[in-house]
């Protein structure tokens, strides 16, 4: 191989090497983004026994749906389980009829 040659193929190379560096610089850019945007809940939470508020970082005590919306991107929805819809209406919720038991 004469000396054109291996200019040639270094000039190559080199232009790889910056492409694929730009594009590893996007990525982990795109990246650092990413995980600035997550929130993660760890560790142990206190929790009440008994109405399930959970004291926040300030000590005062907030509705779980609260706590986890302002700690984590969740979203909640509500409904009822088949035994709290007997407990809390027992004359409107009828089993064995399009209900589960």
């Amino acid at each position: 191989m004469n000396q054109e040659s291996l200019t040639y193929i270094n000039e190559n190379l080199e232009r790889i090497v910056a492409d694929r560096t730009s594009m590893l610089e996007k990525k982990n850019s795109e990246l650092e983004e990413a995980l600035a945007q997550v929130k993660v809940l760890n560790g142990m939470l206190p929790i009440c026994a008994s109405c399930k508020k959970i004291r926040n970082d300030e000590g005062y005590w907030e509705q779980i749906e609260q706590y986890i919306g302002t700690h984590t991107e969740a979203v909640f929805s509500h409904g009822l389980c088949p035994d709290c819809a007997r407990k809390l209406y027992p004359d409107y919720y009828k089993p064995g009829k399009n209900n589960q038991k």
